[in-house]
């Protein structure tokens, strides 16, 4: 039996049961579902005896005593509990995922930089877990702060074989070709313009629906990803909750040998089980996968003058436990109006406390409109200035300032309160381009103490 037919033997289950496989609306809804009928009970999470010899099994991701509003767990209703999909651990190596605190001494970390996009190898296979390549660290796995940011490069499927990762939930940014997440709570497939999250702790495996693939994974260490406060903003625009979806319930009932992989503390683990893990009958929580389509993330700006901070992009955020300075935000530009008056419209020039390294996934940066070209990414690190091009400031410097479109964009940025280490990859190996930090070099003098002179 192959992978496709996997999921299609999850889809008919799930229709024999009445259900559509898809998914459900919501951000941090509190969901139920199940893909037979009876499998989830009514009125109580732990019954003496579970319909269908199901063993009932709960997934918590944060601590049983957190807030009511932050206390995030899932009850599982499945064929096996999940002791079952653990064995006797043996470590392996994957050598391009690293892990923070990871400061090569060889590297230098301080800079502004960019790269071309990471290219697959001619001849080479890679799955989600061997084409994971660490670009930079930020912070510690092992006191649950900080992130890292990855390119992945995936051209197979995982075949009985799947993994979670105990350190981190991951923000998955796709920018080519089509990726199916089979998890323990159902099925997402993934494109270009959409994004997913996958919880800690999740199980899962990753299929090729159209490759080769590549994109960019944040991985966070810390509080989980949720929708930043809109302030004086009100209820609407920015990211609405009913643009998210959470996958119904679809199992697998295999009995096969199949590999399990944890990234645990940074480290990496293996053991071997006879069945596929992915044996959830029936769930209900508010812990689980998500996807979200960046085309409905609804951008607010200004209409009379200036602009506000980037700040006003932000799609999720990843809380600190400093008020307002996040672990992680992830911050989209896409396509908008420009109507402001008598204001320079690009981004401004600018340093700051937050590291920021952005990726490129269609289209054109309008503080870069040269070399920053789609699939690549840039780094500016904390307290390290930066802004336009020569290029970019003279043309918006200049330009009529007419009602204008920024069209056939989106770019992205994971930002932290936290430096960014780049790994030995990402300074040797990856298509850096040395002669970035020269496009600030053609910016002019241009002072006349003239008064009234502009």
């Amino acid at each position: 039996m192959n992978d496709q037919t996997k999921i299609q033997d999850a889809d008919l289950i799930a229709r024999a049961a009445g259900t559509t496989p898809g998914y459900m609306p919501g951000f941090g809804n509190d969901f139920e579902t199940e893909a037979l009928p009876g499998a989830l009970p009514q009125g109580m999470n732990s019954p003496q005896k579970c319909n269908y010899g199901l063993y009932g099994e709960q997934l918590s991701g944060t601590a049983f005593t957190a807030p009511s509003h932050q206390n995030e767990r899932t009850w599982c209703y499945r064929i096996r509990p999940s002791v079952k999909h653990s064995s006797r651990y043996r470590k392996i190596d994957v050598p391009y995922w690293k892990s923070a605190p990871h400061v090569d001494p060889d590297v230098i970390s301080l800079g502004q930089y960019r790269w071309d996009p990471v290219q697959h190898e001619e001849g080479a296979s890679y799955d989600w877990i061997s084409g994971m390549r660490t670009m930079t660290t930020a912070g510690d796995v092992n006191t649950q702060v900080g992130m890292a940011s990855h390119i992945y490069l995936v051209t197979e499927s995982m075949v009985d074989s799947y993994f979670f990762s105990a350190d981190s939930e991951l923000l998955i940014v796709p920018q080519e070709g089509r990726l199916r997440f089979c998890t323990e709570l159902g099925v997402i497939d993934l494109e270009p313009k959409e994004i997913a999250i996958i919880p800690r702790g999740l199980v899962y495996r990753v299929e090729v629906l159209e490759g080769p693939c590549r994109g960019f994974v944040c991985e966070n260490y810390g509080q989980k990803f949720e929708l930043p406060g809109r302030g004086p903003i009100g209820a609407n625009c920015m990211a609405n909750r009913r643009d998210f979806k959470t996958p119904v319930a679809a199992y697998e009932d295999r009995e096969v040998p199949s590999t399990m992989t944890i990234k645990w503390c940074g480290q990496f683990h293996q053991c071997q089980i006879g069945w596929s893990p992915l044996d959830v009958v029936a769930w209900h929580g508010n812990y689980a996968p998500v996807k979200y389509d960046l085309r409905t993330y609804c951008p607010v700006g200004s209409i009379l003058f200036d602009h506000p901070d980037p700040s006003i992009f932000t799609v999720l955020t990843a809380p600190s436990g400093v008020p307002g300075t996040a672990n992680i935000d992830f911050v989209l530009f896409r396509e908008r109006w420009m109507v402001m008056e008598d204001t320079f419209r690009p981004p401004w020039y600018h340093k700051n406390i937050m590291s920021e390294l952005m990726g490129n996934i269609y289209g054109q940066y309008d503080a870069k409109p040269q070399g920053f070209v789609p699939g690549g990414m840039s780094l500016h690190n904390m307290m390290l200035p930066h802004g336009p091009d020569r290029d970019a400031f003279e043309g918006a410097s200049n330009a009529e300032l007419a009602p204008h479109k920024l069209d056939n964009t989106m770019s992205f940025m994971f930002e932290t309160r936290f430096p960014q280490h780049l790994t030995a990859f990402a300074a040797n190996e990856a298509p850096l381009q040395d002669e970035y930090i020269d496009c600030w070099d053609g910016i002019e003098k241009k002072f006349d103490g003239t008064p009234g002179k502009k």
